[in-house]
């Protein structure tokens, strides 16, 4: 019988619900994604030498994309036990995994779609996933 998974993804966490059979399980991965930000002993928003402000604004997106870097590897190293993929979710994380999926040649075949979902309860999810198998098979 064949595996096949749908992976709810926000900032905060990526939820991932298997199907076999007429089973499924349910995986939760927390995210490390500091959204709002503060560095200790950091007092303004800039920093004055002579004509020249520095702001460290650069230093905390560089972080953030590092951290969500981080995510997305940790999701897709789940992903290649699956033979069916199904992204959903409300935010922008949705599409920055599909990016990583379509990069990668063995989770390109695996890959059903990528939708639009608002924030759902955890029952919401598992019958949306089993539906969208339902729909498509």
């Amino acid at each position: 019988m064949s595996t096949t998974a749908g992976i709810w993804i926000d900032t905060k966490k990526a939820i991932i619900i298997k199907l076999f059979e007429e089973k499924h399980s349910i995986k939760t991965i927390e995210s490390t994604i500091e959204t709002k930000e503060r560095i200790p002993g950091e007092s303004k928003k800039f920093g004055r030498f002579g004509n020249q402000y520095l702001t460290y604004e650069k230093n905390k997106e560089n972080k953030r994309i590092e951290q969500t870097n981080l995510f997305l590897k940790t999701i897709l190293k789940e992903l290649y036990t699956f033979e069916k993929i199904v992204i959903f979710g409300p935010s922008k994380m949705k599409n920055l995994l599909e990016k990583e999926v379509l990069s990668d040649t063995q989770l390109i075949p695996k890959l059903e779609g990528v939708h639009n979902c608002d924030r759902l309860t955890e029952n919401q999810k598992v019958a949306w996933v089993k539906n969208y198998f339902k729909v498509n098979a």
